[in-house]
Parts: C-alpha cells; sequence; structure tokens
C-alpha cells in the first residue's frame, strides 16, 4: 500500500456507490446471463428501473422484472443472488481504499440494493466502511435524494463537504439535487442522462481519487 499523508483535506468524508464504483458487478451478470451482450442488456434495464422507481421495492423482484423485459429469464435473479459473494473489486479499488483508511477518511457506501446483499458485496470490496446505506434501508432507491442524505448523516457530515464517488452515471443526478461533489469511476462508458450534474473528476480508474483528496503516494501515479 503507498504510504500517504494529508495535506489540504478539500472533503471531510467519501461515500461510495458500490456495485458499479467499486466491484465489478458487470462480468458477474454477463456470467449469470450466459453472455456479454444479453449481460449488458439486463443490467442496463435493470439500471433504468431503478433510476424510475423511487420508493423502495424488493431488490430481486427489480432484477427479474429486468431479465424479463429483455427477454432472459426471471430466475436469473436468483442465480445472480446465490453468487453475489463472487463480486471482486475493479483493479486498484482495495489499495486506494486502504490508503485512505490509513489516511484517517471516513468512508461509507450508499448502494441500490438490499440490506443482505449490500452487505455481501461490501464484503468483496477488502477495505473497511463505517456507513453503509441500502435502499432497503433508505426506503428509496437513488437517485432520490434520500439515500445521499442519509449515508452523509451517517458519517456525520454536510453534503457539500462529502465526496461522492459514483460509478453509475445516474447518481451524477442525484449527488446534483444534494449539493454533493461527484468523482465518476467510469469504467462502463454509460452516457449521463438529462438533468446530471458535471462531476469534479471523470475518470476511467480509482487511482486519482488519491490526489483530490490531498493525498499522495504510489497509487496517485
Amino acid at each position: 500500500m503507498a504510504s500517504v499523508g494529508p495535506t489540504n483535506r478539500r472533503y471531510d468524508a467519501v461515500l461510495f456507490d458500490l456495485l458499479t464504483a467499486l466491484v465489478d458487478s458487470w462480468s458477474l451478470w454477463n456470467s449469470v446471463a450466459g453472455d456479454a451482450q444479453a449481460g449488458h442488456r439486463w443490467r442496463a434495464e435493470y439500471l433504468q428501473i431503478t433510476y424510475r422507481t423511487g420508493a423502495y421495492r424488493p431488490y430481486l423482484d427489480l432484477v427479474a422484472e429486468a431479465a424479463e423485459s429483455v427477454g432472459l429469464r426471471r430466475d436469473l435473479a436468483s442465480d445472480l443472488d446465490a453468487r453475489y459473494g463472487e463480486l471482486r473489486p475493479w483493479p486498484g479499488v482495495t489499495p486506494t481504499l486502504q490508503a485512505l483508511v490509513a489516511a484517517g477518511i471516513p468512508l461509507g457506501i450508499v448502494t441500490n440494493c438490499s440490506e443482505r446483499l449490500g452487505r455481501i458485496a461490501a464484503d468483496c470490496v477488502g477495505a473497511p466502511f463505517t456507513v453503509l446505506v441500502t435502499a432497503e434501508r433508505a426506503g428509496f432507491y437513488k437517485p432520490d435524494m434520500r439515500p445521499y442524505r442519509l449515508g452523509a448523516r451517517a458519517l456525520g457530515v454536510e453534503p457539500s463537504s462529502c465526496l461522492f464517488v459514483a460509478g453509475s452515471a445516474y447518481d451524477l443526478v442525484g449527488t446534483g439535487r444534494v449539493g454533493m461533489d461527484t468523482y465518476w469511476h467510469d469504467r462502463s462508458g454509460m452516457p449521463a442522462p438529462a438533468g446530471a450534474s458535471p462531476p469534479v473528476m471523470h475518470e476511467t480508474k480509482i487511482e486519482p481519487l488519491l490526489p483530490l483528496l490531498g493525498l499522495a503516494g504510489d497509487n496517485a501515479t
């Protein structure tokens, strides 16, 4: 792990999207679907459904509806459930988060997921989190403002002093509404939807997060 040291800290805490910014959920969905094309259609449809859902409904119900909508079997949702522990972090994620923990920066997660599956996925990242806010806990799916506000409140900070690390472009809508700056860790290349606020950084890897947070080390190169 890189040696790091705080300089002029711009944010008091960091919240993360889990299933797109920290772990490679796309590869798991592709594997469960049987091929990358079907998995991508399924995952993209799920993101569209959650974007317009609002109040919480069971996560696996949305996953099943998305599968059926793109011509796949509804019971693929159960297959995905059974394999959730296979999720793995994107390259660079674990050492970068470990560097943030070493620097004393509070970390939390705000994710569109159930409580049970959110904890399984968070355990796959390889770094500790102070806060885990799921859509089930918040009672609403992102990009509703309530999950983001709950995450910031649980970390004891104002949204304006908390950075959000997004993976999904849809997070740029919700974070903009609550006044939370966003680092877009864009691994999937999805276009930003209408109403999205511009991120403070748009990167295809996570390591540039360190200098943004006033840290320096091997991971920042």
